[in-house]
């Protein structure tokens, strides 16, 4: 191009509206506002490299390109490579960059707005629409800062959540059986305790392949289970758990018992029996309940959750509360379990028969409530609790409460599942979704003795819950 055509070029440029507008065309100044405005909302950068500093809008250019390519793979990676996808946004240093770059990208497009009301010259749009351009400006910018401030809160909770809550140490065992099985523990530490014990023990078995979750129940009372092989208890019970009495700290042969023969009326702790469990972000006495399940059931069972039940409640509320269908008129508040005294003498409300929507106070209420009802009925109820709060863990609740839920999960929730499992589990809990839950729950009412326990049966049970058989074709 000669010299000649540059200049004449650059002479054309100039004279264009949107850079050098002629200011005194009120009704050009108002139609470029209005363009320029939502240029700079739908494509940050597009303002200024138009009608102002072309340095400034190719920096806002260059990093709105960087997020939508950003988009795009995420995207791309949730509809083609969902578990790939998955591992990398879980990776320990990918949400705090993406929260850097995010704020950064979130403060630069802060800036193009205001410079870009500085560009539209308000002053000499026409009037009244000079203060609706004025106004969609603000607008704008402000659901440009507040977005930013949400996304980057929500990568950083979520990081926070990932760093706080899942172990870095355990190892990654590979799915037995074609399942991976955790032992979900409710931690009863309530008032008046001196120790903690295991109020609710389950098994939760989630298929590989298909995300299928079966909740095995196991009766905290249930006496004399037999240990797993290779395990460390089994030099002490060779067969199975045993009682012992003694004032000072005994026990009984229930499998909740183990806290106390494992470590609370252990000097070490337990310490000699699981060294690694320090180690492996465990306990000894979780470890003990784990081969105490694993021996029952037959399953292995290499990871465990517990929840804290006194701070179940806030996990409860931070998912928005449960819905559950209350076969029984059940009192709150505390009062004797199995006497004669009537309960309306105690009660301090009552969830009454029906669909009810409970808070986190309520659903303990009726997850523990003896009045009238046996522990197998609690059981019952308590499986019923947690599959309602699974239900409620949808990705659009999960997203708009993630900063409660990550609070209420960090203070309750103790978990040896390691890190690197995490994008699996997520994986495979999206096709959960799509499935109805199984359950097994080893009480009498299944033909299981709570003292003397057929080990066989159960774990009959179990494999055939696990593994229904299915029905040949017809011919």
């Amino acid at each position: 191009m000669t010299l000649s055509a540059e200049r004449t070029a650059g002479s054309v440029m100039n004279q264009r509206p949107i850079r050098r507008p002629d200011a005194a065309n009120v009704k050009m100044m108002t139609r470029r506002g209005w363009w320029l405005v939502i240029l700079n909302f739908l494509i940050p950068g597009s303002a200024q490299a138009l009608a102002g500093n072309r340095r400034l809008g190719r920096l806002g250019l260059r990093l709105t390109l960087v997020m939508w390519v950003l988009v795009v793979i995420a995207a791309l990676g949730a509809l083609l490579w969902r578990t790939a996808a998955l591992a990398v946004v879980t990776f320990r240093f990918t949400l705090p960059i993406l929260a850097v770059l995010l704020a950064v990208y979130a403060v630069v497009w802060v800036i193009l707005s205001i410079d870009t009301l500085r560009l539209v010259r308000v002053v000499r749009t026409r009037a009244p629409q000079r203060f609706f351009i004025l106004l969609l400006g603000l607008i704008l910018a402000a659901v440009q800062a507040v977005t930013g401030v949400f996304g980057v809160s929500t990568l950083i909770t979520s990081s926070g959540f990932l760093n706080d809550n899942f172990s870095n140490a355990a190892p990654v065992v590979p799915p037995s059986d074609g399942y991976y099985n955790v032992l979900l523990l409710g931690a009863d530490s309530g008032e008046g305790r001196d120790s903690l014990r295991y109020d609710s023990i389950s098994v939760i078995s989630i298929n590989a392949d298909t995300g299928a979750i079966t909740i095995t129940g196991v009766p905290r009372d249930l006496e004399h289970a037999p240990f797993s092989e290779g395990s460390p208890m089994l030099a002490e019970y060779p067969t199975r758990f045993e009682g012992h009495a003694d004032p000072e700290c005994g026990w009984t042969s229930g499998i909740n018992q183990l806290t106390n023969a494992v470590a609370f009326c252990r000097e070490d702790g337990g310490e000699s029996l699981y060294p690694d469990a320090e180690k492996h972000d465990s306990l000894p006495e979780v470890e003990a309940t784990k081969d105490a399940v694993e021996g029952l059931t037959g399953l292995e069972i290499p990871y465990y959750v517990s929840i804290d039940m006194q701070g179940f409640a806030a996990l409860i509320d931070a998912v928005g509360g449960v819905t559950i269908t209350v076969d029984e008129r059940l009192p709150e508040g505390g009062g004797p379990a199995y006497d004669d005294q009537p309960a309306e003498e105690w009660a301090t409300g009552w969830i009454e028969k029906g669909e009810q929507k409970m808070n986190g106070e309520t659903a303990l209420w009726y997850a523990r409530s003896r009045y009238t009802t046996s522990d197998w009925d609690r059981m019952q109820r308590q499986r019923e609790l947690q599959t309602a709060v699974l239900s409620q863990m949808t990705p659009q609740n999960l997203l708009t409460r993630l900063e409660e839920v990550a609070d209420a999960g960090t203070a309750v929730l103790d978990t040896d599942v390691p890190r690197a499992l995490v994008p699996t589990f997520l994986d495979l809990a999206v096709e959960a979704r799509k499935q109805e839950m199984g359950s097994v729950e080893l009480n009498p009412d299944m033909g299981v003795d709570q003292i003397e326990p057929d080990v066989a049966l159960i774990q009959q049970m179990v494999h055939d819950a696990l593994h229904p058989a299915t029905e040949a074709p017809a011919e």
